[in-house]
């Protein structure tokens, strides 16, 4: 069975990381944990632009936790970002253990909408899947219906589902 490790990165309090941890594990097949503390982050903030850069984070994230087996998946509040990249919603290795994703731009108050805690959670959901996929070896899918899907905008993870489309789920559950 495959193995999960969340790791809360100064996280948005309003996601449950437990009702997170038992979505995974139940979308994925996997037995997931949650990690009590992680390393910090302030080395990855970029004060010219006001971000946390993605890559820096992610390694950070695997060399905090070198020592332990599965995947690793760190969330976080932060804004993220790479260097030829605005923003990113989150980063992964693809075909390897380690992923991160942020919630600062899931948030409806963020496009100044109101607040909805159900959306910023399916959201979330989403972008895990998402994340972790990569590490599977999944690219980005054009299959609307799949978590693989691209997301530019919030806008296109509203739009599609949590589970990855049959293809997707297939090299998962081989992984």
């Amino acid at each position: 069975m495959a193995r999960i490790l969340i790791v809360p990165m100064e996280a948005d309090r309003r996601v449950s990381v437990h009702a997170l941890a038992m979505d995974l594990a139940t979308l994925l097949h996997a037995e997931t944990t949650i990690a009590v503390s992680g390393p910090i982050v302030r080395p990855a903030f970029d004060a010219s632009r006001r971000q946390y850069h993605s890559g820096a984070m992610l390694a950070m994230l695997l060399e905090y936790f070198s020592g332990t087996d599965g995947r690793i998946l760190g969330i976080t509040s932060h804004d993220l970002f790479l260097p030829v990249l605005t923003f990113v919603f989150g980063q992964a290795q693809l075909g390897n253990r380690g992923a991160l994703f942020s919630t600062h731009r899931l948030r409806n108050e963020f496009y100044g909408m109101p607040r909805s805690d159900d959306q910023l959670y399916q959201r979330t959901v989403k972008e895990a899947m998402h994340e972790l996929g990569h590490t599977y070896g999944l690219r980005h899918c054009l299959d609307a219906p799949c978590a693989m899907n691209a997301s530019t905008y919030v806008e296109d993870i509203d739009l599609k589902p949590m589970h990855f489309c049959p293809a997707c789920a297939e090299v998962v559950a081989a992984g």
